[in-house]
C-alpha cells in the first residue's frame, strides 16, 4: 500500500491552508493511500529552535517521513518564501531524508506575486534533502479557499480539480517508483 505523509508548515489549524490539507487527506483516503500528517507547530518549539535531533517527537516525525512514499509539503507564503516553522523542521530531517520519495509542494499565497515561491524558495531546500522527484505542485490563492463560520473550508471548483490532478500525479509517480524498487 502506498503511504503518504503531509508536512503541515502552517502555524495554525484554523488557516485556509487547513482546507488544502483536508482536501488532500480526503483524496488520499478515497484512493486508499495510507496517510499521516505532521503538524509542525505541534512539535516541541524548543526542539525545533534548538535543533534537537534526538528529540522523541522529532525522531517519531522523521520516522513517518522515512516510511512514506509520498511527501506533501504544505505551507503558506510568508515574506516571499515558506514559513520559518517549516524550515526549522526540514532542518531536522536527515540529509537525504527525501531521497526516493515523490514530493508534492502545495502553497497558499495572498497574490500571484509569489507564484514562483515553489521554484525559487521551496524546491532548492527539498532538493538539498535528497528529493529528485519534486512535482510542480500547486500554488493556491487564499481567496480560492473559503473559510466558513464553523471552521470548514470550501475550495473553488477549479482549485479542487487542480488538487485532484496533482494528487493523482503524486500517487501515480509513487506507484511507478515502487514498481521499480
Amino acid at each position: 500500500m502506498t503511504k503518504a505523509v503531509m508536512i503541515y508548515g502552517g502555524n495554525s489549524k484554523q488557516s485556509r491552508l487547513k482546507g488544502i490539507l483536508d482536501k488532500a487527506a480526503s483524496y488520499f483516503k478515497k484512493e486508499s493511500v495510507d496517510t499521516e500528517t505532521i503538524f509542525v507547530h505541534d512539535l516541541p518549539a524548543e526542539d525545533l529552535i534548538l535543533a534537537n535531533f534526538n528529540s522523541g517527537p522529532i525522531l517519531k516525525a522523521n520516522k513517518i517521513v522515512e516510511e512514506a512514499d509520498i511527501v506533501v509539503v504544505l505551507t503558506p507564503v510568508y515574506k516571499a518564501a515558506y514559513t520559518g516553522i517549516l524550515k526549522t523542521y526540514l532542518d531536522l530531517l536527515p540529509q537525504k531524508g527525501l531521497e526516493g520519495k515523490t514530493v508534492l509542494p502545495l502553497v497558499l499565497g495572498g497574490s500571484f506575486g509569489h507564484l514562483l515561491v515553489i521554484d525559487y524558495a521551496l524546491k532548492p531546500v527539498l532538493s538539498a534533502l535528497g528529493a529528485t522527484t519534486i512535482l510542480n505542485g500547486a500554488y493556491i490563492l487564499d481567496t480560492q479557499v473559503e473559510k466558513t463560520k464553523d471552521l470548514r473550508y470550501i475550495l473553488a471548483p477549479e482549485i479542487s480539480g487542480r488538487l485532484d490532478r496533482v494528487l493523482l500525479l503524486a500517487k501515480e509517480e509513487a506507484s511507478r517508483s515502487l514498481a521499480v524498487r
